[in-house]
């Protein structure tokens, strides 16, 4: 059992996660520093202020990505190190780790995917009204314009962003993740149309600048919803469930891709939002709307479906007892199985997993090693469906784990661990887990080692 030949096996990380360097050779604070700040908002009051200190520490990080076998490794760039005040100035020191970054991950024949933006949004530009502002896209290209500059003569692959269902729903909504808002629907569809346009000027930013060919796309939620059977009725109403439009929040697939990749908002959540609609204005959409590579898709969990009365998605809960990960996150496999069947089949593009893995409570063991064997098999089970979604004709091209090394889990502070590498946050010693072996037989064989 092998993957198409040429498929990308990669690990995923994000620049506040892992940097640390918080304050440090001329960074700006972004809108994550600010929010560790105020008591309650992390647990046990913790931070990114240090994190796994790859800002210094890269070197050995490439080193245990090497040893894996790992083919590709993305990243995301810290806009507040590059221009501190968001626009402006740039901060050389701050550009020069990334340039040294990425010229040791092609020394090391890692090809890099870099993620413009992963949620640490300048906290000067915060301060200037965020997202709502209307001049939030210009400020995204023009930070684009400025990294794209300095290192596309070596970084084909780019994704524009993170998940923005997340950083916009959890961030400005909910308030659980910075800036910690909770505005209402309209401001909330307001903060969104302006990251869509964010995307759009991205990818413009990106094809006329790069100084190589490029590979443009995002990284999205996946928000997938499986059958309960393989009864058609059942298929139709989890496909149906996956996109559409029924609560009035942003947590969704087509509020987003479909302007991204049709070029329009979806009627339903239009006819569902009303009035708290943004306002579009002649040339929005068409800015949106820029031809993608590619769609990278995080998954981790979804929910089951059934065809309820007159054939309408019912949610069926998962069973008592149903194995959860240490983030109470369903196992669910068989995601990784419809996901990217369904987008596939939707939109037509090529698919990336550009993040899958589970979150667990690995330590030490009196033998010295990290045994994670719940990882092992988590993994397995995904991959084993992400194959199969293969070879029923889904056009996927790669498959990033995470994460390379346990990491700050935002608002979690570093109660989950994500990483096939032990981070020790006092010493912050690296110690590969047995999922990183494992992972490393999958990648020298192209999956011919799964099931083992």
């Amino acid at each position: 059992m092998n993957f198409p030949k040429g498929f990308v096996w990669g690990v995923a990380t994000a620049s506040y996660q892992i940097e640390g360097a918080a304050r440090e050779d001329g960074k700006g604070l972004s809108i994550w520093d600010t929010f560790c700040l105020k008591e309650g908002n992390i647990w046990n009051g913790q931070s990114g202020d240090i994190a796994c200190d790859h800002y210094h520490r890269y070197p050995e990080d490439i080193e245990i990505m090497k040893q894996i076998g790992v083919n590709a490794y993305r990243l995301s760039i810290s806009w507040s190190r590059v221009l501190p005040n968001g626009t402006g100035k740039v901060n050389p020191k701050g550009m020069a780790f990334y340039d040294r970054l990425i010229d040791q991950l092609l020394e090391a024949k890692i090809t890099p995917y870099v993620t413009l933006f992963h949620w640490d949004y300048p906290e000067e530009l915060y301060c200037r009204g965020g997202w709502l502002n209307p001049d939030s896209s210009d400020w995204f290209a023009e930070y684009t314009k400025v990294v794209v500059e300095k290192l596309s003569d070596r970084v084909k692959n780019w994704m524009t962003m993170n998940e923005p269902q997340v950083f916009i729903n959890h961030g400005h909504h909910h308030g659980t993740h910075a800036p910690g808002l909770k505005l209402g629907t309209a401001q909330l569809l307001r903060t969104a149309h302006n990251t869509l346009l964010s995307h759009g000027k991205a990818v413009q930013t990106i094809r006329a600048y790069s100084k190589s060919a490029c590979n443009v796309g995002l990284a999205a939620v996946g928000v997938v919803f499986t059958p309960a059977t393989d009864k058609p009725a059942d298929i139709a109403a989890a496909r149906q469930a996956m996109f559409s439009v029924t609560n009035k929040d942003v947590w969704n697939n087509t509020w987003w891709m479909d302007p991204m990749l049709v070029g329009k908002y979806p009627e339903d959540g239009l006819a569902l939002f009303g009035a708290d609609a943004p306002a579009i204005r002649e040339k929005d959409m068409a800015i949106i709307h820029q031809p993608l590579d590619f769609l990278g898709l995080n998954i981790y969990y979804g929910q089951t479906v059934r065809a309820g009365k007159e054939g309408q998605p019912e949610i069926i809960p998962d069973p008592v007892g149903h194995p959860i990960t240490f983030y109470h996150w369903g196992v669910n496999p068989q995601t990784l199985y419809w996901g990217p069947k369904n987008f596939f089949e939707r939109y037509k593009l090529p698919i990336y997993i550009t993040e899958n893995g589970m979150a667990n409570v690995d330590w030490v063991a009196l033998d010295g090693k990290v045994h994670d064997p719940q990882r092992i098999d988590f993994l397995n089970r995904y991959l084993l469906q992400l194959f199969k979604a293969s070879k029923d004709g889904a056009d996927i091209r790669g498959y990033f784990q995470w994460s390379l090394m346990d990491n700050f889990e935002w608002a979690s502070g570093y109660r989950e661990r994500f990483g096939m590498v032990y981070v020790d946050y006092t010493t912050q010693q690296r110690i590969p887990k047995d999922s990183a072996y494992w992972y490393k037989d999958v990648i020298a064989s192209n999956g011919a080692a799964f099931g083992k």
